[in-house]
C-alpha cells in the first residue's frame, strides 16, 4: 500500500495535537492529524471543559443558597443533576465540533483511527475501513494520558468512579470518598460537596493540593472544612470492600487503620501516559514511568519524532500541551522558537475557593538558595471582593530580594484563575518589583490585591 505523504503527522487531537496541527498549517506545512476517539481529546470532552461547566452549575447553586446576603429572595432552591450533566455534555459537544471545523478551515487532513509508528517517518492507522498508511519527515506524538488505577481501587462505574463516571453520574452520591487531592480530586470534591454530598478527601501527602505553596494549601483546607468536607492528610486507602450499594474503605493514617462506609468513591490518584501500542519501543524511544523522555524542544532523540503534552510529562496541563504544540510546529517549519519553561506555566484549580499559582513556592525558592521577600494581601482588605460577597482569600508573591525578580505567585479565592495571568505575563516579560509597583491597577477590581501583595513584600502595603 502506498503511503500518503505529508510534511507533518500529529497523533492525537487534544489541546496539544490540534494546536500543533493548526500552527503547522499556518506555516505552510502539509499536515495530517490522527485521532482515535474524540476531536479535542480528553481535556475538551472529558476534562477541563465539561468539569468547568459542572462547577459553574455548582457555583450558581451556591450563590442561590446565599441569595439573602445580597438582598434577594430565592425560594425552593434545588437542582436537576441530569440537567446539569446534559448542559456539561452540550458545552463539550459544541467545542468538539468546533475543532473539526478548524481542521477543515486550515486544510488539515483528519484521519479517525488508532495510530502506530511503524518506522522512521511512517504511521499506520487502523480505521473502521481498514488500514491507512501515512508518511512524513516529522511525527508529533500527542496521545495524552488516562486515569491511574491502583490495585484494589479499580473503578467499576457503579460504586467506584473515575473522572469519566463522575462527569456523567447515574446518581447523586450521599456519602462520597475522594481519593487524591490534586486538581481533579479537589474539583470533584468541591462540586459534589456543594450539591450536598457528605464528602471526605483522602490525601497520602502531608497536605492537600500538594503541588501548591504550603500556605495556600492550608488556607484552602480551612475553607473546605468550613464547607463541611472531611480532610484526611498523610492517609492512604488500603482496600475497598464492595457490597450492594456501599463501599467500606480501609483508611490508614497515623499507623492506625479505620473502616469507613461510603456509597460512592472517586479515584483521582494521578495519570498514566498513553504510550502503549504506538511502536515506540521498537523505535528506541526512551520511556520513563509511562512518559516519553524529551528534551526542552520536545524531541525524543529519534530523528523526526516529537512528543508533547501529557505524554511528555509534567506539568499535566492543557495550556502547556498547546504551547508545546506551537513550539514544535515552528521548529519543524524552520523557525527558532523559545523552549517552553515549565516554571512559567500557571496551574489553576477550579474548586471553591479557586486556587492558582505560577513559579516557585516560598519553600522551593528558599531551597534553591534565594534570599527572598514575600508579600501577602487578603481578600478581606479589597473593596471589590467584599462587594462580591467573596471576602475569603489571599494573594501571595515571592521575590528575589536582591534583584526584585518575581519568583512566584500564589492565590486562593474568587476568580484567581483569571487573575494569575497578570503575574504570568509579568514573569514572561522579566518584570521586577519596581515595574509592578509602578503599574496602575484599576479600581475597584480584585486585581488591586496583586498590586498590594507586591507592595507588602517591600513593606509598602497601603490597605492593610
Amino acid at each position: 500500500m502506498v503511503a500518503k505523504s505529508f510534511d507533518m503527522i500529529v497523533v492525537g487531537a487534544g489541546p496539544g495535537g490540534y494546536v500543533a496541527a493548526i500552527r503547522g498549517a499556518q506555516l505552510g506545512l502539509n499536515v495530517a492529524i490522527v485521532e482515535r476517539e474524540h476531536m479535542g481529546g480528553i481535556c475538551l470532552n472529558w476534562g477541563c471543559i465539561p468539569t468547568k461547566a459542572m462547577l459553574r452549575s455548582a457555583e450558581v447553586f451556591h450563590l442561590m443558597e446565599r441569595a439573602g446576603e445580597f438582598g434577594l429572595r430565592a425560594d425552593k432552591i434545588g437542582y436537576d443533576l441530569d440537567a446539569v450533566v446534559k448542559r456539561s455534555r452540550k458545552v463539550a459537544g459544541q467545542l468538539s465540533g468546533g475543532i473539526g471545523h478548524l481542521m477543515k478551515k486550515n486544510k488539515i487532513t483528519t484521519v479517525m483511527g488508532a495510530a502506530t509508528v511503524t518506522g522512521k517517518g511512517r504511521v499506520s492507522v487502523t480505521t473502521d475501513k481498514g488500514q491507512q498508511e501515512l508518511s512524513a519527515a516529522h511525527i508529533v506524538l500527542a496521545t495524552g494520558a488516562r486515569a491511574r488505577e491502583l490495585p484494589g481501587l479499580e473503578a467499576d462505574g457503579d460504586l467506584v468512579w473515575t473522572y469519566k463516571h463522575a462527569l456523567q453520574p447515574a446518581r447523586m452520591p450521599r456519602k462520597l470518598l475522594v481519593i487524591g487531592s490534586g486538581a481533579i480530586g479537589i474539583e470533584f470534591a468541591s462540586f459534589y460537596n456543594t450539591l450536598g454530598a457528605d464528602t471526605t478527601v483522602v490525601e497520602v501527602m502531608d497536605r492537600i493540593l500538594p503541588v501548591e505553596d504550603a500556605e495556600i494549601s492550608a488556607f484552602a483546607r480551612k475553607q473546605f472544612v468550613k464547607q463541611g468536607m472531611t480532610i484526611m492528610e498523610k492517609a492512604s486507602v488500603k482496600t475497598l470492600d464492595r457490597a450492594q450499594g456501599k463501599v467500606t474503605a480501609h483508611i490508614e493514617t497515623g499507623g492506625k487503620t479505620e473502616a469507613l462506609e461510603f456509597d460512592t468513591v472517586i479515584s483521582a490518584v494521578g495519570i498514566v501516559g498513553n504510550v502503549e501500542n504506538l511502536g515506540l519501543e521498537a523505535l528506541g524511544v526512551k520511556i520513563d514511568r509511562t512518559h516519553v523522555v524529551v528534551d526542552e524542544y520536545c524531541r525524543t532523540g529519534v530523528e523526526g519524532l516529537y512528543a508533547i503534552g501529557d505524554i511528555a510529562g509534567a506539568p499535566w496541563l492543557a495550556h502547556k500541551a498547546s504551547h508545546e504544540g506551537v513550539m514544535v510546529a515552528e521548529l519543524i517549519a524552520g523557525e527558532n522558537p523559545h523552549p517552553v519553561r515549565p516554571e512559567s506555566i500557571a496551574g489553576c484549580t477550579y474548586c471553591q475557593p479557586q486556587v492558582a499559582s505560577v513559579g516557585l513556592s516560598e519553600a522551593r525558592a528558599k531551597e534553591l538558595g534565594h534570599d527572598i521577600k514575600v508579600g501577602r494581601f487578603p481578600f478581606i482588605g479589597n473593596g471589590k471582593a467584599i462587594a462580591l460577597g467573596e471576602p475569603e482569600g489571599m494573594i501571595k508573591t515571592v521575590f528575589d530580594a536582591a534583584t526584585g525578580e518575581l519568583l512566584g505567585a500564589h492565590m486562593v479565592g474568587a476568580e484567581v484563575t483569571e487573575l494569575i495571568q497578570g503575574y504570568v505575563v509579568g514573569r514572561q516579560l522579566e518584570t521586577t518589583e519596581q515595574d509592578l509597583m509602578n503599574t496602575v491597577f484599576p479600581h475597584p477590581t480584585l486585581s488591586e490585591m496583586m498590586h498590594e501583595s507586591v507592595l507588602d513584600a517591600w513593606d509598602r502595603v497601603i490597605h492593610m
